[in-house]
């Protein structure tokens, strides 16, 4: 029998329908997205979770730290009701996270809690 999920993993959604983070994840070599695929599944059945694998970063934002074979990625996520809506994934090149890449990040975050998932 499979754990029980604390929340379920979900999609960010453009206007046009375009998801981003399923995009990315589509570029990425198979053993890394079976790396953050397994770090994301870990944060839905444990949520919720902390460092060294979620850390908050804003009002409901938070990012899930993989770490992949000579590099890292991150995903940001928020928490919609009982969702976990995959708002922006990159793979991380300074030790400070990019203001655009978290920006980018934000507006979807509102985007959501402005008309629900997918929107």
């Amino acid at each position: 029998m499979e754990p029980q999920k604390k929340i379920h993993v979900v999609f960010y959604r453009t206007a046009i329908g375009n998801e981003p983070v399923r995009e990315w994840l589509k570029t990425l070599p198979s053993a890394d997205k079976k790396s953050i695929g397994k770090d994301i599944k870990a944060v839905e059945l444990n949520w919720p979770i902390g460092i060294p694998l979620v850390r908050k970063l804003d009002s409901n934002l938070w990012e899930v730290r993989s770490k992949l074979p000579g590099r890292i990625s991150r995903v940001f996520f928020t928490v919609w009701e009982d969702f976990m809506v995959l708002l922006h994934g990159f793979i991380k090149k300074s030790q400070k996270t990019p203001k655009d890449e978290l920006e980018l990040a934000r507006k979807r975050r509102n985007d959501v809690y402005r008309g629900g998932i997918g929107s």
